[in-house]
Parts: structure tokens; sequence; C-alpha cells
């Protein structure tokens, strides 16, 4: 397995417990793909560089995960399909 970072952006309008069960479901991909979240950063709302499908805030998460490439796809997969997630990004360490 190797060491990601994996940061992801929530739209600003999504409520609070929907958001937690969001983080909790991307998760969940990594511990249903043999993998491991060794760490879970939530930065919080934040202003982003740039406009996003008309959103000028989002709420910033940080995994720290040691990973198999099995499980970085599938997360990539369903960050791609779920429309509460506006912006991710996937770096091995």
């Amino acid at each position: 397995m190797k060491k990601y970072e994996v940061m992801y952006i929530i739209r600003p309008t999504v409520e609070e417990e929907a958001r937690i069960a969001l983080v909790n479901e991307m998760n969940e991909i990594f511990v249903n793909n043999k993998s491991t979240v060794t760490k879970v950063t939530e930065w919080g709302m934040k202003d982003l560089a740039y406009e996003v499908a008309d959103f000028r805030k989002g709420y910033y998460v940080l995994l720290n995960v040691d990973a198999t490439p099995e499980a970085v796809a599938e997360f990539n997969r369903v960050a791609n399909i779920k429309e509460d997630i506006i912006r991710n990004i996937i770096v091995a360490e």
C-alpha cells in the first residue's frame, strides 16, 4: 500500500448532518477496499481561489490514507459522481 493525501471540497449549501454523512461515506470507500484512513482533517468553510460551479466558498476535507490503487480509483470515481463534491485531488506522498 502507498500513502496518499486526498482533498475534496463539499458544496457550501450542504447541511451539517448531510455533510457528516458524506465525509463518513467517503472514508468508508477506503475502508471497504482494504485501505486505512490514518487521519481526517476538516478545514471547514473556506473561500475558493476562483468560482467553482457558481460557488465562492466550499467545505474542505483532507484525508491521509494508506491505500491500494483500487481504493484510490474507486474514491476518484465516486467523488466525480457525487454532486455535493465540487472538486477533489489525490496526491501520492
